[in-house]
């Protein structure tokens, strides 16, 4: 599995790919990640490729990696360890999943987490269109991120939903007795931090603000906001403080303006039990349902958003049931279920894929054959 993102800078893909090569070793496939980790790697089976560059992307600060030495550690990677099969994520994000590509060496499978205009699919449609032409099988997150890459790249795409590791959220923690909100995003116009910020001003002096994360317009807003003391800073925080806050907090609030395709963080709220305020973007609107698991606003509208807010933390009629709702809602995007049905696409991807010759000896391995290795089973069956 290869990830063109840092996985020490958090970020709703990199959660996706670890917590799928989490579930997919549960069930007795041999995961390995390929990625940018910018230090330690968070977990096991990771082969770090060297530090991350901020890159400008999606409107937003990516953590990729595409200098020359981290495309050397992938060859050589590949080289070594002859994968039976590449999973790669936002397959044409500069970097390691490109390289990955360009090479092939084994059958792909290729998830597509964005969505939105792309002006690299726009400048580099060509090159673009050959690389993605060298993918057995293509997945998408939503039909916002399907549509984005169909639109510039052609072919068909398996839709497949993030998933989340409800078991991770199953402990309850107490709520806050004062009325708490929690944000959590990167710091920058796209995840509509102002508009909440803006919207504050029209609640009461009891209600409280946890900010995590930061970003290019952090130092500008806490200077903004440095007389109300309702709202705490918190900066970058680990993934066991996030659940946490998810859990302690009377409501989570996703105010972006556009570009989610899908809104992870949103599902581990709704598993905290914890009720969500969203704007009404389509990934937001479709992945709760047009408003049955969140409280949905017009996005960049402020006192819509306050309104909400309101609602959401003096009227628990009104919230109790969307609460109840997104519950139900939350367990059809189990991670176990996700792996199920990677683990079947990764046998479909192996299945079409014609032999392929393997420098050692001359011989010649299936890819057909490796099914074993899906399956579980630590043979492989030599053919021809």
């Amino acid at each position: 599995m290869i990830s063109p993102y840092s996985l020490t800078v958090p970020g709703g893909v990199q959660n996706q790919i670890l917590g799928l090569a989490r579930a997919l070793r549960s069930k007795g496939v041999d995961v390995r990640i390929l990625a940018p980790c910018d230090g330690p790697p968070p977990d096991t089976c990771i082969t770090p490729l060297g530090n991350s560059l901020p890159t400008a992307a999606n409107g937003s600060i990516a953590p990729l990696a595409p200098d020359p030495s981290a495309q050397l550690r992938v060859i050589r990677a590949l080289r070594d360890e002859r994968f039976d099969l590449l999973h790669v994520h936002e397959p044409l994000a500069p970097g390691p999943t490109i390289t990955a590509i360009v090479l092939k060496q084994s059958p792909i499978v290729a998830t597509f987490h964005r969505a939105g205009p792309s002006k690299s699919y726009e400048f580099f449609n060509k090159p673009a269109r050959w690389v993605a032409n060298r993918i057995e099988v293509n997945c998408a997150v939503s039909e916002e991120a399907a549509a984005t890459a169909r639109e510039a790249l052609g072919g068909s795409y398996e839709i497949l939903f993030n998933g989340i590791e409800l078991d991770r959220y199953e402990i309850k923690e107490p709520p806050q007795t004062s009325k708490t909100i929690f944000f959590l995003g990167r710091h920058e116009p796209r995840k509509g931090l102002e508009v909440l910020i803006r919207a504050m001003k029209f609640l009461s002096d009891e209600v409280r603000l946890w900010i995590a994360s930061d970003g290019p317009d952090t130092k500008r807003l806490q200077k903004a906001t440095e007389d109300d003391r309702r709202i705490e800073w918190l900066g970058r925080i680990s993934e066991e403080e996030k659940i946490s806050r998810l859990q302690k907090a009377s409501v989570f609030c996703a105010p972006s303006l556009g570009g989610e395709s899908f809104g992870i963080v949103l599902l581990e709220a709704m598993a905290s039990k914890t009720l969500v305020v969203a704007s009404d973007i389509p990934g937001y609107s479709k992945l709760t349902r047009g408003g049955l698991d969140a409280l949905l606003f017009k996005k960049g509208d402020s006192t819509a958003l306050s309104k909400a807010l309101d609602v959401a933390l003096h009227d628990p009629n009104a919230s109790r049931p969307i609460v109840e709702s997104a519950l139900i809602r939350v367990r059809q995007f189990s991670m176990d279920e996700l792996a199920e049905r990677y683990t079947q696409i990764y046998k479909n991807a192996i299945a079409q894929t014609p032999a392929v010759p393997l420098a050692k000896g001359g011989q010649f391995f299936s890819q057909r054959a490796l099914y074993t290795k899906i399956s579980g089973r630590n043979s492989k069956i030599i053919d021809g």
